[in-house]
């Protein structure tokens, strides 16, 4: 690397720090927590999977890397932690526009790995265009729809609700 590449980057990471912080004020507000709040919520009712939503503004100093980070909340936040491996992570990074989804082994040996990317693509493309909180819902159907599809819960049975449903603002 260059050596004045690194110090303009530090240079300019408390302004990608502010437009996260700013995104998330403006697009994730105590009203929209709540309906995503009650979208996972309905959303784990049909299937044996739990859904977690973490949103963070920017990354913090040690790890810059957002699929490093989108693990480290996976195991900060216990996603692995289900009787059968079936915790979905949807890690946004607002200030360097990332999205990341990280599965639980039980969930990957029954979904392919390449409904991940798409999600996250389509939700890119709803962000681009403003619409967040949309695309967030949007995501979520899709991830429930794969839950769905590989964790069916069956007639009677319920989820045990092993992960909390709020999304979490890091």
């Amino acid at each position: 690397m260059h050596p004045g590449v690194g110090k303009t980057l530090r240079r300019l990471r408390p302004v990608a720090e502010w437009h996260g912080q700013r995104l998330l004020r403006r697009h994730f507000g105590a009203a929209v927590m709540a309906r995503l709040h009650e979208a996972i919520r309905g959303a784990e009712r049909r299937h044996l999977g739990e859904i977690v939503i973490a949103v963070e503004a920017a990354a913090p100093p040690h790890l810059r890397d957002s699929r490093l980070r989108a693990l480290e909340v996976f195991g900060r936040l216990c996603v692995w932690d289900t009787a059968q491996a079936t915790g979905v992570l949807l890690y946004l990074l607002l200030a360097d526009h990332k999205i990341e989804i990280v599965a639980d082994r039980g969930v990957t040996a029954r979904v392919d790995d390449a409904v991940w990317p798409r999600i996250c693509v389509m939700l890119r493309d709803r962000f681009q265009a403003g619409r967040y909180e949309e695309g967030v819902l949007e995501a979520l159907a899709a991830i429930d729809a794969e839950l769905l599809r590989a964790w069916p819960a069956s007639p009677g049975e319920a989820n045990a609700e092993e992960l909390p449903d709020g999304p979490v603002i890091l």
